[in-house]
């Protein structure tokens, strides 16, 4: 179910996207406000869970996994997060932190941002197809 319209994949990674991002803002809240876990600790405990879930709806709906090599696509769309993650943080720390910007506010901008350099990444490391990659993990 790959496409090589960019148009159609951002929609569709749009959409899983926003699968992954209900996991992982219902994930935020849960562990702020219910386990009372501090709102950074909070932040990568949904930021994970959404990650997995959005790996996994995007190799079945948007970008199609490459069968040769499943574990480096899933190191390197990791690896994106974690670009992902560290600019979430910085974003939420200079937001909330800083500027005392609710959580959930700052966790939605943050999330913007994040989000349109999750799909050019991805869609990069999907387009290369891990399996020709110049080096090794």
């Amino acid at each position: 179910m790959q496409t090589s319209s960019t148009h159609i994949q951002l929609v569709k990674y749009f959409l899983m996207a926003g699968i992954g991002l209900i996991v992982d803002f219902s994930t935020l809240i849960f562990t702020k406000q219910i386990l009372k876990f501090n709102y950074l600790i909070a932040a990568c405990c949904g930021f994970i869970l959404g990650l997995i879930v959005t790996y996994i709806l995007s190799n079945r709906f948007v970008f199609g996994a490459p069968k040769q090599n499943p574990q480096k696509l899933f190191i390197l769309f990791g690896i994106i997060g974690l670009v992902g993650l560290g600019t979430l943080y910085l974003l939420m720390w200079i937001l909330t932190g800083k500027l005392g910007v609710n959580y959930i506010l700052a966790k939605a901008i943050a999330t913007i941002i994040v989000f349109i350099w999750n799909f050019f990444a991805r869609k990069t490391l999907y387009k290369d197809k891990v399996s020709d990659l110049p080096y090794e993990l």
